[in-house]
Parts: structure tokens; sequence; C-alpha cells
């Protein structure tokens, strides 16, 4: 008689007794999670040491000096723009650095910024780490999520495949080792949507954590909110599907039933709705009990359907207030770069083109390999809209946006794609299997080799990370996160030369050791010794900088973010 094992090999069990099984079981297991252990083990240590080495990038300073205030001061004047659960993760880190502000301070949350890492007697280096400390930590839980969803849909196979583009993402390392929010906020609501996949078995059990991780996601970046009704429609689709009749049972004939299930659906995606804004309305209120908020004098005016918006959704008045920061956003120009074109306004296709360039070859191989699976395999069509649906909307609402300044806008794309390309070993072919495998490997071979460079990667076909300047600028390649760097490779390569710095970015070249000034600043006939320019700066430059960039030579790079000219 035949015995069968979960990989479809039949073995007599005269020859395999009983206990053959469950040690190779075990075996199975145990290699699956040595597996994952080593994946996750990788993805911590790249995360860990790029945070120590580098300094802080644009956005930090400002989330840093807000989550200060938040903790020490309770108060939610800074960083209106954004909702505070992240900046409260990253707070969470703040405790064990214990940052000086002095609590008579009044500036804008640049000037905030500014004041808390370099004029406060803090330590820069220590204080940042601390900060990002938390954010690893969620990035490294919203693995096991990834893991998990895979593994539900793809087995066990499916789910390493997942992980390993998670953890060898070169955007999800180099997001994640920020102290920022994009993706915290991708990986609540990958939470939210596995956890309504899986209502479609359990929905009084599911549901609930549904919303709660659904609210941390739109408390974290109001840029999630276009996905809450996708969300409240899976809930009704989820339990419909746990309502309905059994394989094999009578089909309906009951329009009644059908309306009272339909019915529950509703009231059920509607209490997750009210779930998730009290998630909301308890990140305001963790800040301050009292809910205290003055509007800043300068709040941009928003008219039509935004202000409609506005008026009615059930949120704090800060929140209001962000949105309509946020939009005054939008109704701003700003400058933009792809492809070596520098522009102003922005581009309907940057997102697609600035994810095509810095997407592994082979993970997008993937990505596109498991999303026809989940169209084309039955039994995975259910998941497809769970999994396809809310990155396709964030994207497509992201592509509408005014500022074309990195994939960091549509960092949910690596995070959900992930799990969609775990399903690409569904397809049971030898030739498949081998084909994922290679890929995978290619994979990790890419974002290996561009440790610990992860936020100028760029792929082979467009010339790695070195050339990642002549395609995109700001956060896809300099926000400003080199400063330590320059500063040790002018200290010990090139000590007592005079040092001429355009830097773009939120840090002090001085609180490193770069001594340096401005060359914009004097006639460029005194401009002579090292050019340093952020590659950010060299995309933008001005007629003048162009011209001293242009009489100088190109001498080497820094973190493939800054180049040192020499100019005689």
């Amino acid at each position: 008689m035949a015995s069968r094992v979960d990989d479809r090999v039949l073995v007599d069990s005269a020859v395999a007794p009983p206990r053959f099984f469950e040690r190779l079981r075990r075996h199975k297991r145990a290699a699956f999670v040595v597996a994952v252990v080593l994946l996750l083990v990788q993805m911590a240590f790249a995360m860990v040491s790029t945070a120590v080495e580098q300094t802080p990038t644009i956005d930090e300073p400002v989330y840093v000096g807000a989550a200060t205030v938040y903790v020490q001061q309770h108060d939610l004047r800074y960083n209106p723009e954004h909702p505070p659960l992240g900046k409260l993760i990253i707070g969470s880190g703040l405790l064990f650095a214990h940052p000086h502000l002095d609590p008579a301070f009044k500036g804008d949350q640049t000037e905030l910024g500014r004041r808390v890492l370099y004029e406060s007697g803090n330590d820069p280096w220590r204080l940042m780490l601390w900060a990002r400390l938390p954010v690893i930590v969620l990035t490294l839980l919203f693995g096991l999520v990834v893991l998990a969803f895979a593994r539900e849909l793809a087995g066990r196979v499916g789910a390493l495949v997942a992980l390993a583009l998670y953890a060898f993402s070169p955007d999800v390392i180099a997001y994640g080792s920020l102290a920022t929010l994009d993706v915290p906020a991708s990986g609540f609501l990958l939470t939210s949507v596995w956890l309504v996949w899986r209502a479609r078995r359990r929905p009084l059990r599911y549901l609930p954590l549904a919303a709660v991780a659904l609210g941390a996601a739109v408390a974290t970046k109001m840029s999630m909110l276009p996905a809450v009704p996708v969300l409240l429609l899976l809930a009704v689709a989820s339990v419909w599907h746990a309502g309905r009749p059994a394989p094999g049972a009578a089909p309906w004939s009951d329009t009644r039933a059908k309306a009272r299930l339909l019915g529950r659906g509703a009231a059920a995606a509607a209490g997750m709705a009210v779930v998730a804004l009290a998630v909301v309305w308890a990140t305001y209120l963790a800040v301050d009990p009292r809910l205290r908020w003055t509007a800043p004098a300068d709040m941009p005016a928003v008219h039509g359907l935004r202000a409609l918006l506005i008026g009615h959704l059930p949120v704090p008045q800060p929140y209001r207030d962000g949105m309509r920061v946020q939009f005054g956003y939008e109704n701003a120009t700003w400058q933009g770069f792809l492809l070596g074109r520098l522009y102003q306004g922005s581009l309907w296709y940057y997102l697609p083109a600035a994810l095509l360039i810095k997407t592994p070859l082979g993970m997008a191989a993937l990505w596109t390999a498991g999303a026809v699976a989940l169209l084309a395999v039955r039994r995975l069509r259910p998941a497809a809209p769970y999994l396809l649906v809310p990155p396709a909307l964030l994207l497509a609402s992201a592509m509408t946006g005014s500022r074309d300044l990195g994939v960091r806008y549509a960092v949910f794309m690596p995070v959900f794609l992930a799990v969609a390309a775990g399903c690409a070993v569904v397809v049971r072919r030898r030739r498949a299997v081998i084909v994922t495998a290679a890929l995978v490997l290619f994979v990790a071979v890419s974002s290996l080799l561009t440790y610990p460079y992860y936020l100028p990667y760029s792929n082979e076909a467009f010339g790695g990370p070195e050339k990642t300047y002549l395609r995109l600028h700001d956060s896809n390649v300099d926000w400003g996160q080199d400063l330590g760097r320059l500063a040790d490779r002018l200290k010990g390569h090139y000590p007592h030369e005079k040092v001429w710095f355009v830097y773009k970015g939120a840090g002090v070249p001085a609180a490193y050791g770069i001594d340096a000034a401005d060359p914009r600043t004097v006639p460029a006939d005194r401009v002579h010794g090292l050019l340093v320019v952020s590659d950010t700066s060299i995309d933008k430059a001005d007629a003048p900088l162009k011209a001293l960039i242009a009489t100088s030579r190109r001498v080497e790079e820094v973190g493939h973010s800054i180049t040192i000219f020499r100019r005689p």
C-alpha cells in the first residue's frame, strides 16, 4: 500500500515506516525555517549596516524633530501633512536616545530637525540609528506577512520565493532602513489585505484585525487613502465567500438569503471603516489627549471635490488640515528629471519608468509571471483582486501626482508583488521551477553586489548604481545620505585640500568634519582645488555650476551619489 507525502512522492509503506514520513516532514519544516531565518538575517544585516553608515536624508530630520516634540511636548503642530503614527514609531526608538530639545524653541519643521540633530548637543549618528531601528524592525515583521500570505497561496516554495524577493529588494532595504514613512504605510496595507483575504474563512476573527491594520496604514501616510474603498469592497467579498454554500452543496435559490449575506458583508465593511477611523483618532489622541490644534497661517486653500472630501471625512481636524497641505503640494510645480531630461511639472509615466530602472530584472520578470499565474490558475484567481487591485490603484493615483521625486512613492509595488511573484511556482513544470530559481538567484546577486549602496540602485540594463544619476535624481539616488562617507574620503585621500561643495540634503557638512565653501558664492576664477557636487545638483545644475563642472576633471564618486572633481 502506498502513502502520499506533501511533495507527491509515493513510497511503499512496507519499505518506509510511518516514522520515515514524520522525519521527512520535520526535515522539510526545519529547512524551511532555516531558509526564512537566513533571508531575514541577511535583510536585517543589510538594513542595520546601511543605517549605521548613512547620514540623514532630506525628510528624516523633519520626522525626527516632529517625533521628538510628540514624545516630549505632546504637541501636534509640526509636520501636519503626515499623520502621527509613523512618527510615533520613530519616536519609540528616540525614547532610548533621550534627545535634548529646548521646549522654548520656535521655528518651522526644517529648522526643528536641524535644531534637534545638530544644535542641541545631541549626537546625530546615535540619534538617527535609534530613530531608524523601529522602522527596520517593522520592515522585517512585514517580511513575515509576505511569507505567510504567499504560503497560503503557493505553499512553502512560493513563500520562500516571495520572501527572497522582498528581502533582496534594493528599494525595500533602502527605504526600510530609514526613519521615513513609506515602507511602514505599505506594510500595514499589505497586512490589512492579507487579513481580509483570511476573512474568507473566518470573517469575525480577521476583519477587526484587518481594520486595525488599515487604520494604521492611513494613520501613517495619507497616500494610502485611495485603497480604503477597495479594502472595504474586498471585505464584502470575503464575507460573501465565507457565507456561501459549501462546494458540492445545493445552490442557493433563496434571494432573501443572498440579500441577508450581502447585508452582513456591507455591515462588516461599515464596521471595518469605523475601527479604521478609531485607529486614526487614537494616534492623534496618543500625541495629545486634548487634541489641541491651531491651523498654520499659510494653510493652502482647497476647492471643488477635494474640499468636499476633506469636509466630509470624519477624521481629526489636524488630519483634514494635513490633507490641505498635501493638496497644496500637488498644486505646486516641481522640477523632475528622467533619463537625462530636466523638466518642469510632472510626467504621467515617470513612476513606471523609474520602477523599470530601479527594479532588479529578475524581480520584474517574476512579478509578471506571478501576476499571470494569479489570473490564469483557477484556484489562485480569487486572490487576484486582493493582491493586484490595491497596488494598481495606488500606482494610478501616484502617477497623477505632481512630485516626480522617487520610487519611494510606489514602494508598495515590491511589497505587494513579492507575494504575487511567489505564485509563479504554482505552475507545475520543471522548467518553470528552474527558471524561477535562476531568476531569484539573479535578484539576490544583483542586490548583494550593490551593498551597501541600495538607495542609488539601478538594474544592469541601465548601468547599475554608478549610472543612476544619469537617469534619475532626488530620493532615487542622492537624498543627502553620504555626508559621512564623503567626510571619510576627504580626510583619508585629500587632507588639507581646499574643498568647494554643492550639497543636496538636510545634513550639516560641518557636523561631520567637512570644511567646505559654496562655489556659487564667489567668482568662478577663485574656485580651485576639489569641487564636490551632489549628483542631484549635477542633474539640476544652472549655467554657472555647469561651467564649473565643464572646466573640472572628474576624479571619483562617493556612494554613487556625490562626485568629486578637481578644478585647476
